[in-house]
């Protein structure tokens, strides 16, 4: 493109040379096509993976440690110390709220405490978005 033909399309003007070329959607003397792009079947990011899909195999014996976060707090090297039998810890977190499921200390999922015959366990209620999981990887 000449200076010309950019200052006309800046201006919004008509072109002027170049008389054989023709316009689509007007009369500025250059000819623009639309793009053609084909249709992207639908994907659903929530859909669970195959636990036999094949590309997934190499990984099905790798272990990670899961823990589960109840809360945090900061304490004094002195207060720690003093702590012994029957002393209590203040956590951030209230009772009511969601626990954090960590796997290899990324955060994962939320869920609640539940008791399973004299054993705890985790009722996962909240899965973290898979594109925040693959945002958190990079950190």
């Amino acid at each position: 493109m000449t200076q010309e033909e950019i200052d006309a399309l800046i201006k919004g003007g008509d072109l002027t040379g170049d008389s054989d070329t023709t316009s689509k959607g007007g009369s500025s003397g250059i000819n623009i096509d639309t793009p053609d792009f084909p249709d992207l079947p639908p994907m659903d990011m929530h859909e669970p993976t195959s636990v036999n899909d094949p590309k997934l195999a190499l990984l099905y014996d790798l272990q990670l440690p899961v823990s589960i976060e109840l809360g945090r707090t900061s304490m004094l090297i002195r207060d720690i110390l003093r702590l012994g039998r029957g002393s209590v810890v203040e956590f951030d977190k209230l009772v009511s709220e969601p626990v954090d499921v960590l796997v290899n200390g990324k955060k994962v999922a939320e869920g609640e405490v539940v008791v399973v015959d004299k054993h705890f366990g985790i009722r996962i209620t909240t899965l973290v978005d898979p594109t925040d999981r693959l945002r958190n990887l990079k950190r």
